[in-house]
């Protein structure tokens, strides 16, 4: 893979460059933007263009939350690992539904950080244990809902296996071989079920799909 151009914004300068130090034995990774706050990031990516942000969600004067929401909006090929002390559930779910790729916790290793970034760049999302264990509990918690006919979904056969091989985590391009289609049928197929469910990118779609059960 080629060099990943790599943001940090976080109001701890501290916690800034321990990141980017640990980070430092990656060669294939490199930091081109640090940011205090979510203003000071928006008015320099378009600059530095970023692959990816690693996003803290306290900070001054524009915090992680509105900022991922205007990344996602205004440069939706940029990807957001939200990276955080706050292990609430709640964020998660609201943030995976509005742009971000990744949900990591500031205790995470540089190597899972890492593991993150490869993982966002290559399938567009990264879903470890603490944001499987979100999903797991949204979807027991949907079982026990009532069920209603109006808001049942309903998908084809290509959507269906689409969605399932992402929630595998196969990029476009496997499932792309697996299905036997073009990998621009995949994008296609992708782009309308985004569009049709509200979700802002595969993270969220993945988030979307396990969270109401769209597979088996």
């Amino acid at each position: 893979m080629s060099l990943i151009k790599v943001a940090i914004a976080d109001d701890h300068k501290i916690f800034r460059k321990g990141v980017i130090l640990s980070l430092r034995s990656y060669t294939n990774i490199a930091f081109v933007q640090e940011a205090e706050n979510g203003e000071e990031l928006i008015a320099g990516v378009g600059e530095s263009q970023p692959d990816v942000i690693l996003m803290d969600l306290r900070m001054p004067l524009k915090d992680g939350i509105e900022t991922t929401k205007v990344i996602s909006k205004k440069y939706p090929d940029i990807k957001v690992l939200i990276l955080t002390m706050y292990e609430d559930e709640r964020f998660v779910s609201h943030l995976m539904e509005n742009g971000a790729n990744g949900y990591l916790l500031k205790s995470a290793d540089p190597s899972e950080i890492r593991k993150a970034i490869m993982e966002v760049m290559t399938r567009g999302y990264y879903l470890n244990n603490f944001v499987n264990r979100v999903l797991l509990k949204k979807s027991h918690a949907r079982n026990k809902a009532i069920p209603s006919l109006s808001t049942e979904v309903h998908l084809n056969d290509k959507e269906r296996e689409v969605i399932r091989l992402l929630c595998m985590e196969y990029t476009a391009a496997e499932i792309a071989q697996k299905m036997e289609i073009s990998p621009r049928t995949v994008e296609a197929i992708k782009d309308r079920l985004m569009e049709r469910f509200g979700t802002k990118n595969t993270a969220g779609l993945v988030f979307f799909a396990v969270k109401n059960n769209l597979i088996d």
